[in-house]
């Protein structure tokens, strides 16, 4: 997104198009590593490795459904930093991926946490 800033290969008015396409592949790549994650869950519990405190399926739900917000919400703050930092005038370079790492992994346990409350609710994990 930097480069292309940088390019004039995308300007402002191109948001709302960036972030359908990051969003789309955010949401793709993380229903795969989403579903990675659920079905390592559930072998475990058939192979007798993990109980997961007898709910083994609601996990697998909470890890897929966190998994694919997480990395969908990544892609998206990812791809509009730069466009934003651009617009109030500052060096898109600035958000860098260390600068985009650090906000996208502690909303990530935001999100986590959110979806795994709302689906462990009531389990006693």
């Amino acid at each position: 997104m930097i480069r292309s800033l940088a390019l004039g290969e995308v300007i402002l008015r191109d948001w709302r198009r960036i972030v359908l396409r990051e969003l789309t592949t955010g949401v793709i790549l993380g229903l795969f590593l989403g579903l990675v994650g659920a079905v390592r869950i559930v072998l475990w519990h058939s192979f007798g490795w993990h109980n997961y405190g007898g709910h083994p399926y609601r996990m697998a739900a909470t890890i897929c459904v966190s998994l694919t917000g997480v990395v969908a919400f990544g892609s998206v703050v990812g791809s509009m930093l730069p466009l934003i930092m651009h617009r109030i005038g500052v060096d898109p370079a600035s958000a860098s991926a260390p600068f985009v790492a650090t906000l996208v992994d502690v909303t990530g346990l935001f999100i986590y946490f959110l979806i795994a409350i709302a689906f462990l609710s009531g389990t006693v994990l």
